[in-house]
């Protein structure tokens, strides 16, 4: 297989090919933006569904009561991976959005400051460890027999997402464009319930006690791979198809790529980030016992 017959490349960007709205795509700086639409953006297999997950619950109370079959995919979809061709401008407000978007590709209305975007990141070695994984599941990526031929395509940006240094550093660099917040992946992992509370701080959505502790618990790694809503499992085996046994939801640890990575592919890998990351005052958790 081609390694790059999955890929559309856009701008300086890569998409995955078969379910971009290319229509879409080509209008996009044009898309219209509501003051009060939320994003949430990311590099993938960094928290995405989480933060669907979390923003859902926050925002909609009869999925947070769970009084309505609602799915996160119909909650917070995605703004240029738009299969179902949804009329984005007939959606009621507030409008939720995800998007892997860079930072020069996202609509000219964002840069306003008026509508939000949530920023979540992950370490590196993680993400690259749940991509892996993730590549050799899901039909539309290319699979692939080892780490090192992975990582390399990885650094390359030979990947849905294109390089990952790029993706962080630019929404980072231009982050006074835009009224952001960044988030970490390890942050909400050690203490949700801050984590959470922070992000309705930021929305300026007040919660009692009990919401929050409810979105907190439906919030959990655990309660998400058992709540079909939540954990695009269904999607993935009947809509986009796999390659082999799995879960969307795999592990949601810190730390995964130790189990994967050899020692020299973590100092080669080390030493790419210091030069590429130096200047980037962003906190990075590789560790589960790390504070």
């Amino acid at each position: 297989m081609d390694n790059d017959e999955h890929l559309l490349h856009f701008k300086g960007y890569n998409f995955e090919r078969s379910t971009v709205d290319i229509d879409l795509l080509e209008n996009l700086e044009d898309f219209e933006i509501r003051d009060d639409d939320v994003f949430i953006v990311t590099y993938p297999k960094s928290g995405t569904i989480w933060t669907q997950q979390i923003l859902s619950l926050i925002y909609f109370e009869k999925y947070r009561k769970q009084t309505e079959n609602m799915e996160t995919t119909d909650l917070a979809p995605f703004l240029e991976y738009n299969l179902r061709k949804v009329d984005y401008t007939k959606r009621p407000s507030p409008r939720i959005f995800s998007s892997h978007l860079p930072y020069y590709l996202v609509p000219n209305g964002l840069k306003n400051k008026r509508a939000k975007i949530v920023y979540m990141y992950r370490n590196p070695k993680d993400v690259i460890t749940s991509y892996f994984h993730f590549s050799n599941l899901v039909v539309l990526l290319r699979g692939y027999e080892n780490m090192d031929a992975f990582m390399q395509n990885f650094l390359d940006g030979k990947v849905v997402g294109s390089i990952w240094f790029d993706h962080v550093r630019g929404w980072y660099e231009h982050r006074q464009k835009f009224n952001i917040l960044f988030l970490s992946y390890e942050e909400m992992k050690k203490d949700l319930k801050s984590a959470v509370q922070k992000v309705c701080d930021f929305l300026g959505k007040e919660l009692s006690e009990d919401d929050v502790d409810a979105v907190v618990r439906q919030s959990t790694f655990k309660n998400m791979k058992s709540d079909s809503r939540a954990n695009y499992d269904n999607k993935l085996k009947n809509e986009v198809g796999i390659k082999s046994d799995g879960h969307f939801l795999r592990k949601g640890t810190i730390g995964d790529w130790k189990n994967y990575f050899t020692v020299a592919q973590s100092e080669r890998f080390d030493m790419i980030f210091q030069r590429k990351m130096k200047d980037i005052p962003l906190k990075f958790i590789w560790d589960i016992n790390e504070e």
